[in-house]
């Protein structure tokens, strides 16, 4: 009986130390849809959820406490027929801030027109290397998308394994003929997406996810000057990647996540500080750049 009780207790340390990566918030919107059975989506809600937060999907110990947070929402649009449906895919993702409780906005895209099938009471499977079917495609890309934008953020190039598995999930689904995968449909779409973090030529953008958050967001808890100061200095890794070329995907992503973050760091900033950020941030995001002009009037 004692071997038992310590076998539990254990094996409830164990799960207490040590989790999956993800604490993932998952949403399922049928609003749109009539003439098909909630429960189905009630269904698919528990099987991305499942997928996400019980999958282990690196080698990283991580503590609960320090799983990644983040948010799957998925609008379904039309029924194809019972069990092939259409829709949205929107993924938030956060980081949090050296002793604050604040979390930085890593990721927010909607991935749009996308279509899957989906049984009910059939798990998601995912094997590596292997394309299954959309969904679970789907999920595993983001999931590793996520992984490489955050370990980008504790470490230059940290998120390069999960950049590449998630480039696995794009090589694997060529053959699908579902939306989104193929180079070819366009200049954005996921494979764009994974393929820029993955070029050389662009690397200035991850030297600015790591020198942004570690040296300048996590700095700013304690020392607001010189971490505003870092930020500012991040910056110019925006341009560099821009004046390579302007209007880049993976680029203006990043600037959905990061736009009025970086608008509410310089509100309180210097004159001089101000106006450095606004001439490097009309040039990187004109279609925003008055939006930049808010923090003269703060």
């Amino acid at each position: 009986m004692k071997k038992i009780l310590l076998a539990m207790v254990f094996f409830i340390l164990g799960k207490g130390l040590f989790a999956q990566e993800f604490i993932c918030q998952v949403q399922i919107n049928a609003q749109q849809v009539r003439g098909v059975d909630p429960t189905i989506f009630d269904n698919l809600k528990t099987s991305v959820f499942d997928f996400i937060n019980n999958r282990k999907w690196s080698n990283y110990n991580l503590k609960y406490e320090e799983r990644i947070g983040c948010t799957i929402l998925i609008t379904i649009s039309k029924a194809v027929s019972t069990d092939e449906f259409k829709g949205q895919f929107n993924v938030v993702l956060q980081r949090p801030i050296y002793k604050t409780d604040y979390n930085s906005p890593l990721l927010n895209i909607i991935d749009k027109d996308i279509s899957f099938i989906y049984r009910p009471n059939q798990p998601v499977n995912f094997v590596d290397n292997t394309y299954t079917d959309n969904l679970s495609s789907l999920l595993a890309y983001y999931a590793y998308f996520m992984l490489g934008q955050y370990f980008d953020t504790f470490s230059l190039d940290g998120g390069t394994d999960f950049y590449q598995k998630a480039m696995s999930v794009v090589q694997s689904a060529q053959n699908s003929n579902r939306k989104g995968w193929q180079s070819f449909e366009g200049q954005k779409n996921r494979y764009h997406l994974v393929e820029e973090y993955l070029n050389s030529a662009y690397e200035p953008m991850r030297v600015f996810l790591y020198d942004y958050h570690r040296k300048g967001l996590d700095e700013m808890a304690e020392h607001i000057e010189s971490g505003r100061s870092e930020i500012l200095s991040t910056l110019s890794d925006l341009k560099k990647v821009n004046d390579k070329r302007p209007g880049m995907f993976s680029m203006q992503v990043l600037l959905d996540a990061k736009r009025t973050e970086i608008i509410n760091i310089f509100s309180k900033a210097t004159p001089t500080e101000k106006t450095s950020m606004i001439n490097i941030m009309q040039e990187v995001d004109p279609a925003n750049a008055s939006r930049y002009q808010e923090v003269m009037r703060k």
